[in-house]
């Protein structure tokens, strides 16, 4: 008589998560993404420079390339402009109050922004005086801007160029 006898077992493989070809793939990914931040980041690539095209150069000027560039056409993003100091040269009639009304700020602001070049506006100093402005002074103004007390600005820039009155 014969009896059954099961094959033998095998002992099953031990798997990696890496066998697996969505894993590797992913993984992949991920490296290249990193070296990429890390050769646009650190600059490795270079400023971005005329190119030419694989058909060519360009025939003329203000003739494009006719197909795709030899070089890869990465930038640094430019970073946002602060605000541009405009100069208010003050008249017959004018107080801190009504300049700062004509452009949206206030007049310890302008005191604040001009300190350096008129000691008697320093908010600071034993001799402020905000009341007394001379005509013909160039007072430094950031349109629409007001300062922050408790972190006041350096003393005030050179002037820049005239405002046109509102």
């Amino acid at each position: 008589m014969t009896y059954y006898e099961p094959p033998p077992r095998r002992r099953p493989q031990r798997r990696s998560v890496l066998d697996s070809p969505v894993v590797a793939a992913l993984l992949a990914a991920v490296v290249l993404g990193l070296v990429g931040v890390y050769v646009l980041g650190s600059g490795l690539l270079g400023s971005p420079s005329p190119t030419t095209s694989a058909v060519g150069p360009s025939t003329g000027p203000g003739s494009t390339p006719a197909g795709p560039s030899t070089q890869p056409t990465f930038s640094r993003p430019t970073p946002s402009p602060g605000p541009t100091f405009a100069t208010y040269t003050v008249k017959r009639g004018d107080s801190l109050n009504s300049i700062a009304r004509r452009y949206h700020t206030t007049a310890r602001s302008i005191s604040w922004w001009n300190r350096g070049t008129y000691p008697s506006l320093d908010p600071e100093a034993p001799g402020y005086d905000p009341g007394t402005i001379r005509v013909g002074w160039k007072l430094v103004i950031l349109p629409g801007i007001t300062v922050d007390e408790n972190n006041p600005p350096t003393p005030s820039p050179a002037p820049p160029t005239p405002l046109p009155s509102p």
